[in-house]
C-alpha cells in the first residue's frame, strides 16, 4: 500500500481548503454562499501592472529560467522600495531574495533553518501555515499568547525561560493576521533585543504592511538599528497590489538566513516566471496611488461592518491594518458554534478563531475581500440568523 510520510499523514488538512469544499457543496445545493473566510483580494490587479506583464511575456528571452535568487531588476526594486518607504538600505545581491509568494518563502526558511526537534516561538492566535511549516520541518511549535488587553502585541517578558531555551526561531506578523493588531517601532526594538539576547532568528511576516487605514503607517522591523544581525522580513505583492494568484514576494534582511533559504530554494525551485517579476518591478516603482485607493475601499467596507456589528451587539475594535475584522462571538456561543450557525442559517463562511490557535476561542475572523453590496447582504443575513428567523 502506498502511503504518505508520517509528517504529511499527521498534518491537519489546510483549513481554507476545507471551507472551499463546504462552499462547493452548499453552492451545488443552490445556497447563495457569501465567503468571508479566506483573505483573497477581490479587487483587480492595476492595469499598469498587467500591461507590463503583457509587454514582457512577448519577449522570447523572458521564457528561460530565472536566476535562482530572482532577477536583478526585481531585487533592486525591492531595495529601492525599502529605501524610499522605510529609509532602510539593502544590498540587492545578499540581502534580498525573490520568492514565489511569501507563504512559500516562510515555509522554506523554516525547513532551511530547523533541525529535527528545534522549537519555534509562534504567535497564538496566528496564521495556520506557521504551525504546518514547523511540523513539516520536524520542528516543535511553542506558542506565545497575543492578548486583546495588550492590543495583540507580544509580551516578551512573559515567555518562560524553558520555552526560550527550547527555541531557535521566533515568528512575528504585523499588521497581524488574524487579529488586525498593529504595533509601533518600539515593539520591534524590543523584539530585536529579545532575539539577540537569546540567540534567536527573528522572522517577521509583513504581508499586510501597506494595507493600512487613516494616518497609520506600519513600521518595518528592519528600521530597528542592528535588526539585520538577527532578523529577516517577508513581503508580498499579493495584498498590496491584488496579485495573489501571481505568486510574487520577497525576503530581506540577514545575509546568513537569506543565504540558507537561497540554497534550500535552489534545490527546490527555479524562482518565479521572469515576466511576473518584471511586472512586480513596475508595481514597486509605482506611485502607490492604486494601493491608497484599495485601502479606501477596504475602509468603507470596514466601516459598514463595524456599524452592522454594533447593531448586533458584536464587539470588535476597528483595526488600523489588514482587511480582516476580528470580533468576539456573541454570548452563549463558541467560536466553532457561531461559525457553523452562520454557515447553516445564513450561508456565510466565517473563520472560527480557534482555527488560529487556542487563544482564538471566543472570536471569529471576517474577511472584507468581497464587494460592499455582498457585505451589506451578509450583515442582513447575520442579523436575521441571530434573531432566529
Amino acid at each position: 500500500m502506498i502511503q504518505s510520510s508520517k509528517q504529511v499523514r499527521s498534518l491537519p488538512p489546510y483549513l481554507f481548503s476545507i471551507f472551499h469544499k463546504k462552499k462547493v457543496a452548499l453552492t451545488a445545493q443552490g445556497v447563495d454562499v457569501i465567503d468571508l473566510g479566506i483573505g483573497a483580494p477581490d479587487l483587480p490587479t492595476p492595469p499598469f501592472i498587467i500591461d507590463r506583464l503583457a509587454e514582457e511575456i512577448r519577449k522570447p528571452k523572458n521564457h528561460k529560467y530565472s536566476p535562482y535568487g530572482g532577477c536583478r531588476e526585481f531585487r533592486e526594486a525591492v531595495a529601492d522600495f525599502y529605501r524610499s518607504h522605510y529609509d532602510v538600505e539593502l544590498d540587492p545581491e545578499t540581502e534580498v531574495l525573490t520568492l514565489i509568494g511569501s507563504k512559500e518563502g516562510i515555509a522554506h526558511l523554516i525547513s532551511a533553518v530547523l533541525d529535527p526537534g528545534d522549537g519555534v516561538l509562534a504567535p497564538d492566535p496566528g496564521y495556520p501555515v506557521y504551525q504546518s511549516a514547523i511540523h513539516l520541518a520536524h520542528g516543535s511549535t511553542i506558542r506565545f499568547p497575543l492578548d486583546e488587553e495588550n492590543s495583540y502585541a507580544p509580551l516578551f517578558n512573559q515567555i518562560s525561560p524553558r520555552d526560550i531555551s527550547r527555541s531557535k526561531m521566533m515568528l512575528l506578523n504585523y499588521p497581524n493576521n488574524p487579529t488586525g493588531g498593529t504595533v509601533e517601532l518600539d515593539t520591534f526594538e524590543e523584539a530585536v533585543r529579545f532575539a539577540k539576547e537569546h540567540k534567536l532568528s527573528l522572522i517577521h511576516d509583513a504581508a499586510y504592511d501597506l494595507v493600512t487605514f487613516g494616518d497609520y503607517k506600519a513600521p518595518s522591523l528592519l528600521q530597528v538599528p542592528g535588526a539585520k544581525e538577527a532578523a529577516v522580513e517577508f513581503g508580498s505583492l499579493s495584498k498590496t497590489f491584488n496579485m495573489s494568484g501571481w505568486r510574487l514576494g520577497y525576503v530581506v534582511g540577514n545575509k546568513e538566513l537569506i543565504r540558507s533559504l537561497s540554497v534550500y530554494k535552489s534545490n527546490m525551485d527555479t524562482s518565479q516566471f521572469l515576466p511576473i517579476q518584471l511586472a512586480g518591478v513596475t508595481a514597486l516603482r509605482s506611485d502607490f496611488s492604486s494601493v491608497r485607493a484599495n485601502n479606501r475601499t477596504y475602509e468603507q467596507r470596514l466601516d459598514l461592518m463595524m456599524n452592522a456589528f454594533s447593531g448586533m451587539n458584536i464587539q470588535a475594535e476597528k483595526p488600523k491594518g489588514t482587511f480582516f475584522l476580528w470580533a468576539r462571538v456573541p454570548d452563549g456561543y463558541t467560536s466553532q458554534g457561531f461559525s457553523e450557525k452562520m454557515l447553516d442559517e445564513a450561508g456565510i463562511i466565517l473563520t472560527p478563531g480557534t482555527a488560529f490557535g487556542q487563544k482564538g476561542e471566543g472570536y471569529f475572523r471576517m474577511s472584507l475581500s468581497v464587494p460592499i453590496e455582498r457585505l451589506h447582504e451578509a450583515s442582513i443575513r447575520m442579523k436575521k440568523a441571530m434573531k432566529g428567523g
